[in-house]
C-alpha cells in the first residue's frame, strides 16, 4: 500500500507512507529480510518516480550520469512499514523462500497506482513512468484542457 500527495501546481509527488507485506517462508535472519524489502521498495520507488533514459534527436543518451539520471535521496524515501506472513516452503528443509526482489516487484506499480488514484479526480486514469514532476504536471495540464 502506498499513500502519496501530489502538488497539482508543480506535479511533484511526495510519497507519505509505504506498507509491504511479504511471505518468504521461515526467516533465518529477520533483520536481513527487512533490509531486503526496504531496499527493494526504494528501488521500485526510484523506477516509478525518478528513473528515465532520455535521448536527444541523434540518439545520444542525455541521462548518462547521476546528475541527470535521478535516483532517490534519503529525504525522498517515505516511512516503510513491513510485515510478514510465514508459509514455510515445502521444497527445502529450512522452509525458506526468496525475498531479494519482493519489495522491487510490487513497488513501482503500487506507487504508480497511488499517483493515478490521487489524480483520478481530474479524470486521469493512466500515466507512464516515471511520475516525475514534469510528466505529472503535463498530465494535469492536459486534463484541465491545456497543452503539454
Amino acid at each position: 500500500m502506498c499513500v502519496v500527495e501530489v502538488d497539482t501546481e508543480t506535479g511533484k509527488v511526495d510519497v507519505l507512507k509505504y506498507v509491504a507485506v511479504d511471505d518468504c517462508g521461515n526467516q533465518i535472519n529477520p533483520l536481513i529480510v527487512e533490509g531486503q524489502v526496504h531496499g527493494g521498495v526504494v528501488q521500485g520507488l526510484a523506477q516509478a518516480l525518478f528513473e528515465e533514459a532520455v535521448y536527444d534527436s541523434d540518439g545520444n543518451l542525455k541521462t548518462s550520469n547521476l546528475a541527470e539520471y535521478l535516483v532517490p535521496a534519503a529525504c525522498d524515501v517515505p516511512p516503510i512499514t513491513t510485515d510478514f506472513t510465514v508459509t514455510p516452503s515445502t521444497t527445502n528443509q529450512l522452509g525458506v523462500k526468496g525475498i531479494g526482489e519482493a519489495g522491487t516487484i510490487g513497488a513501482a506499480p503500487t506507487v504508480m497506482n497511488a499517483v493515478i488514484d490521487a489524480l483520478s479526480g481530474l479524470g486521469i486514469t493512466q500515466l507512464d513512468m516515471p511520475a516525475s514532476p514534469n510528466n505529472v504536471w503535463n498530465a494535469i495540464n492536459k486534463a484541465r484542457g491545456g497543452k503539454q
